[in-house]
């Protein structure tokens, strides 16, 4: 393999600052109250992780897949670090990845899912203070707001570079937190009565806002 640093790798501290910034947020909107919610974390952890391992360190899927990368583009430098934005590599697009679509469709899913975790856990705390159920804000359009920002940040990540790793975890750490909801459903059933609850579900998608449904 080429020197790394010189194809725009190697870049630990870059891997490490990144890293610790999702993580950290990730950690500051989590309840780790559960074995499933240390789960969800760990696993958008690891996700993220190796996210910036390939992006900055090592590029381990496109050394994993250059045979065959190699055979389809052989004037491609499968190393170069821009050639690492996949989607916009193997479709043929050109000029700057950073200026190109999957890198601005990406930031923008990224940034939209952090700003609804954000809101969300806003609004989530002052019902916690007032001891009722959050229904204004993102949680007026899903009941599981943070969860569905958690996975619009993922998916922002994986458009923005694939890698083997992200795209294994991504549909498992999504069914993590689709069962993480459900189990959230039932505490709060309990603390507020089926009820109370089951009329605010009655009017609020899970998931899906009302609007994005066919």
């Amino acid at each position: 393999m080429e020197n790394l640093s010189a194809n725009g790798y190697g870049l630990w501290s870059l891997v490490f600052i990144n890293s610790f910034i999702f993580i950290l947020f990730a950690y500051s909107f989590t309840k780790l109250k559960s074995k499933r919610n240390w789960l969800s974390f760990t696993l958008f952890s690891v996700f993220v992780i190796d996210h910036f391992i390939e992006m900055y360190g090592f590029p381990f899927t496109m050394y994993l897949f250059s045979g065959w990368l190699s055979k389809l583009y052989p004037a491609m430098n499968l190393y170069s670090h821009m050639n690492g934005h996949l989607f916009h590599t193997l479709l043929g697009f050109r000029g700057d990845p950073h200026l190109g679509f999957f890198h601005i469709l990406s930031l923008l899913f990224i940034f939209f899912g952090l700003a609804i975790i954000a809101y969300g856990w806003g609004v989530l705390s002052e019902a916690q203070k007032q001891h009722e159920l959050a229904i204004i804000g993102p949680y007026a359009f899903v009941r599981h707001p943070q969860n569905v920002g958690f996975i619009i940040v993922m998916f922002g990540l994986l458009i923005q570079w694939p890698t083997l790793i992200t795209l294994i975890l991504f549909p498992i750490i999504t069914a993590v937190y689709i069962r993480l909801s459900y189990e959230e459903e039932k505490d709060l059933i309990k603390e507020f009565g089926r009820e109370e609850y089951e009329t605010y579900a009655k009017n609020t998608p899970m998931f899906i806002p009302r609007f994005l449904k066919p």
